[in-house]
């Protein structure tokens, strides 16, 4: 791991296995040399005026994959996995323009990709890869939505946030959410929303003494408890 990873990465182990929280919202496994990113929502923008809602600027797409194609560079992993909601709707996925279509080809060139199912992008895609609805990777299990129970589980869907105090100031930041079971992945997608790491249906699935990590320029790790309570001082 190189000095970069080690300073502004968070490092865990969740069912034996050692894995870093990026600062990406990435996570990343050394050992197997996995990238795993969740809710890429790419398309957004244009799912968004398709139906009639806002026309939002249409650089969400190029911004994703602008920062996925960095943590490539950066990790060089072996296989990457996208943990589902990876395009806004099929029709996102099959519209993504010349530009995005050669970008993404370009970052799948010679390592293996993983698409996981998701509730907005389920069934069948046109984009190259393994089109999986969960995947085993001893000792982990990735799948879109978590499910109650489960053991080494790496999931997304729910685009966790966290409100802290920083440098006198509250700012809000999706996060990480893990504890002994299992960790869920922040929305790497760049028009994505997120739901308080407080709120019943994330508060139902963690351990009290789970670990919640900001992203940002620095990955900052707080106690997923007190986040209940008040916000956070963090230098």
């Amino acid at each position: 791991m190189n000095e970069k990873r080690r300073e502004n990465g968070h490092e865990f182990v969740l069912a034996g296995a050692a894995l870093e929280a990026r600062e990406s919202g990435a996570l990343w496994w050394l050992e197997r040399r996995v990238l795993a990113v969740s809710d890429l929502h790419l398309g957004k923008s244009e799912r968004i005026a398709r139906h009639g809602g806002s026309l939002l600027p249409p650089y969400e797409t190029r911004d994703t994959l602008a920062r996925l194609e960095a943590e490539i560079s950066l990790t060089q992993p072996e296989t990457v996995i996208c943990l589902g909601d990876s395009f806004d709707d099929l029709a996102a996925s099959e519209g993504l323009g010349q530009d995005a279509e050669y970008q993404l080809r370009t970052m799948m060139a010679d390592r293996e990709w993983i698409w996981i199912e998701g509730n907005h992008d389920p069934g069948p895609a046109t984009q190259s890869g393994s089109h999986v609805r969960e995947l085993s990777v001893a000792p982990l299990t990735f799948r879109h939505i978590a499910v109650a129970g489960s053991i080494g589980e790496v999931s997304g869907h729910f685009h966790p946030k966290v409100t802290v105090r920083m440098r006198g100031q509250t700012v809000t930041r999706p996060c990480f959410l893990y504890d002994r079971d299992r960790v869920i992945l922040p929305a790497f997608g760049t028009y994505t929303g997120g739901l308080k790491s407080t709120a019943p249906e994330l508060a139902g699935l963690m351990w009290p003494k789970a670990i919640a990590v900001l992203t940002g320029r620095k990955a900052r790790a707080v106690p997923f408890r007190q986040s209940a309570e008040r916000a956070f001082n963090c230098q």
